[in-house]
């Protein structure tokens, strides 16, 4: 009676789902089985063998229409076998009684079968599924070890380059067992939700500069820590605060040339100490200086010894960027990521508030002298001839395309890459004058002495998905088998694509081809009819949906999935959303790969990139009906405005009830792509359910290592390592960078988004890896901690 009740109530509630879906042209399985299910019990509670063998169709046709539609893949799996199993072998424990004691031992044996399945099934939940392995990339005999002090962490990629490659050999796959933490700081500033700064994270990557470790706070309080044991050398307190977005990624660091940090007498036979020049006399203070962009827009210089205000540096040791912007709204326009300094001048971008409104601030990126402030160039998309300050009452051209993350620099050969966003509103399109689709979502290859554009290349045609270019580019020399290199750089995309160009002139390396694209029917919208596609680099997982990738943790929420995927406008790539039915973007706008970037392991040229696989949902909402519903002040889900448009969006994400994604896991990866080759290495799931908590309340806390969505970027070394910590349970993880394994995690005490770094102590000789962890952003537990950690015994 008990499994009839339960049987007729399962298939109930899944022939009222199948129903809804078979109207929508989805598919009939979930009719049928409701359907059979409801008969099933109903003769299990009169208890008729008819019962039993009702409830084996059902058992059968699941396993063939499972097979038949998503093969032997584990995860997509799991959803569809996991209830027939168990309910499978429920029925085989009462066949006995209903067929009178007649197959005794045969019920048994099937029930024992099945619960071995059932067994094997669950310890595969804690076994990696999806990984993809590839030849091994042979690792030449590794370098002496750099010194030091030729290879601190000056830059936020460690170098100009931006591969985030450390020729260090300390710590390596044989010995990285032995990490153990050699210190903990805490920064004394906690952000994110439940504080008083929900919009903060910490996303910072310390800088290493001789004997000192210097970090920033979201709120921009900069700290210099002894790199040997975490001590606190001094602070600066900014006052710096933002409402919605605060972020410092990192830091910049300049040397005054020793020409300049000495004061000249006066030709009038002044005493040099009186001279009235106070750049030179700032100059001997601040001889080295640290750099920091803030959340309010000024652009600052501490002395790296004391901390003290450059004061030399612009207006006592600050400059205002919002100079020459127009109108800026409260926390509208501010960099986020780390300002560039090179060749003696500070090249700085900025992020502005997306979604907000068709009239923002300008895109312009500026080059400041590293040591007095002066502005250098400015490349103003709109207006490319004009590289000073803005003519009296006029301003840098607004709205054009900004560029918020970090730039690479190739210094022989004079350039800056740009990696850019895209025009306000995100999402619509047809108000944008011709730049927006010039520049948005490009890499630009700048001169780095006059800021006068060499050359750009463009990853989407007319963006309105929010496909900004979000990482920094990485810079790398491809053997071209020929006993030459190509100068490369390696751009990722949110779109999952890896485009790979040369670095002088802009043309791909690997091939790129423009495809046919959808089209939309939105009144006032134009539609780019082909996108390009870098088919030259491997697809890293990021094939189109279908109804069949549609998944859940239940029967239910698969139907309910299912049933969404049908009720949504979704034609491939490069959907565009429309009015009234919601659209699915896949990549979703936070990636494929996100501000993180790449790291490259330059001893055997494997790129190493980490992703996201989730699905958003946008819907452009009429003005009038949007001007009645109060716009979301957050950066990502909600109601977005686009004011001086005639559409605001609605975004969320495409989640089951449960609120987990609704296509099958991994959900975030992390992949090595050989770049001679252009062959994947290696992919595996990165990060396990151990932390997680979905919105709705939904927690599995086991280490299943199912592949979460993954933040901030990896770290790799000459000895063969690949560090990373942005994952949603709270480990930092070391991968041998030849197969992928993981080899070693420690447990921290809240999880990270921020891409750790290494460094060799000139004081000690000893190895650190460091790490800032300020909270995983999808959970409510946040900290404020630096942690290093070294080789027991060092």
């Amino acid at each position: 009676m008990t499994l009839g009740i339960l049987l007729g109530l399962i298939g109930l509630a899944l022939a009222a789902g199948g129903v809804r879906l078979a109207t929508l042209g989805g598919s009939w399985y979930y009719l049928i089985t409701g359907v059979l299910l409801v008969l099933s019990g109903v003769q299990f509670a009169r208890q008729r063998l008819s019962g039993f063998w009702l409830y084996a169709a059902v058992f059968v046709g699941t396993v063939l229409w499972s097979l038949w539609e998503v093969g032997t893949a584990f995860w997509p799996l799991v959803p569809r076998l996991a209830p027939v199993l168990t309910l499978g072998l429920f029925a085989l424990l009462l066949l006995p009684r209903l067929s009178a004691g007649r197959v005794r031992a045969p019920a048994y044996a099937g029930a024992a079968v099945l619960a071995l399945v059932m067994a094997a099934g669950g310890a595969s939940m804690f076994v990696p599924h999806g990984v993809v392995e590839g030849p091994a990339a042979s690792r030449p005999a590794a370098a002496a070890p750099a010194a030091a002090e030729a290879a601190p962490w000056q830059h936020y990629g460690r170098t100009l380059a931006g591969t985030r490659f450390a020729p260090f050999t300390q710590i390596t796959p044989q010995n990285v067992d032995q990490l153990e933490v050699a210190w903990t700081f805490r920064t004394g500033e906690v952000n994110g939700p439940g504080t008083k700064n929900p919009g903060s994270e910490d996303q910072n990557t310390p800088m290493q500069i001789g004997d000192t470790l210097y970090l920033c706070t979201p709120r921009n309080t900069v700290i210099a820590l002894n790199a040997d044991t975490g001590a606190e050398k001094w602070r600066v307190e900014t006052g710096a605060n933002s409402l919605y977005w605060n972020r410092c990624r990192g830091l910049g660091y300049y040397e005054v040339p020793a020409a300049a940090a000495t004061p000249a007498a006066a030709t009038d036979g002044t005493p040099a100490s009186s001279t009235p020049v106070a750049a030179a006399a700032d100059a001997a203070l601040c001889a080295r200086r640290i750099v920091m962009s803030t959340v309010d827009a000024r652009l600052m210089q501490f002395d790296a010894a004391t901390g003290q205000a450059c004061t030399g540096f612009g207006e006592n040791g600050s400059v205002d960027l919002k100079k020459g912007m127009g109108e800026v709204k409260q926390s509208y326009y501010f960099p986020t990521s780390a300002p560039t300094v090179v060749d003696g001048k500070i090249i700085i971008g900025g992020w502005v508030f997306d979604g907000r409104e068709a009239d923002e601030p300008s895109g312009a990126v500026r080059a400041f002298d590293a040591r007095t402030g002066e502005l250098a160039w400015v490349w103003d998309l709109g207006n490319p001839d004009h590289t000073g300050l803005p003519v009296d009452g006029q301003t840098y051209t607004r709205s054009t395309p900004n560029v918020w993350s970090t730039p690479a620099v190739d210094e022989k050969a004079g350039l800056i890459y740009l990696p850019t966003g895209n025009c306000p509103s995100d999402f619509f399109g047809g108000h944008k004058p011709p730049v927006c689709d010039e520049y948005n979502s490009s890499v630009v290859a700048v001169d780095l002495k006059t800021g006068k554009e060499r050359w750009k290349f463009r990853t989407v045609n007319h963006d309105i998905w929010d496909y900004d270019v979000p990482a920094q580019p990485a810079l790398y020399d491809i053997p071209d088998g020929k006993g030459g290199v190509t100068p490369a750089l390696i751009q990722v995309t949110k779109r999952g694509q890896t485009f790979v160009l040369n670095r002088l002139d802009g043309t791909p390396i690997a091939d790129v081809e423009q495809r046919p694209v959808p089209q939309g029917h939105t009144e006032g919208e134009r539609y780019a009819p082909t996108q390009p596609y870098s088919v030259g680099m491997p697809n890293l997982g990021f094939e189109p949906l279908s109804e069949a990738r549609m998944w859940g943790a239940t029967w239910f929420d698969q139907l309910a999935c299912r049933i969404k995927f049908r009720q949504m406008n979704y034609e491939g790539d490069f959907t565009p959303a429309m009015v009234g039915k919601p659209t699915i973007f896949y990549p979703g706008f936070l990636g494929g790969m996100n501000w993180g970037s790449v790291s490259i392991d330059e001893q055997t040229g494997t790129l190493i990139v980490n992703d996201v696989r989730v699905p958003n949902v946008v819907r452009l909402v009429p003005r009038a009906e949007a001007d009645k519903v109060k716009a979301t002040m957050g950066h990502g889900e909600g109601m977005h405005p686009q004011a001086n448009t005639p559409y605001a969006s609605h975004n969320t994400q495409l989640l089951s009830p449960l609120g987990v994604p609704c296509q099958a896991p991994p959900w975030g990866a992390l992949s090595a792509i050989d770049l001679k080759t252009r062959q994947v290495v290696w992919q595996r799931p990165l990060g396990t359910l151990v932390d997680s908590k979905t919105k709705s309340g939904f927690a599995m806390p086991l280490p299943i290592p199912i592949g979460m969505p993954t933040l901030s970027g990896p770290t790799s070394t000459a000895s063969g390592l690949v560090f990373y910590a942005g994952t949603q349970d709270y480990f930092l993880r070391a991968m041998d960078s030849a197969t992928g394994h993981e080899i070693w995690k420690a447990r921290l005490p809240v999880g990270g988004q921020a891409t750790p770094m290494t460094y060799v102590s000139p004081a000690t000789g000893t190895q650190y890896v460091a790490l800032s962890a300020g909270g995983a952003r999808t959970s409510p537990d946040r900290g404020d901690y630096v942690i290093a950690y070294k080789l027991k015994g060092r």
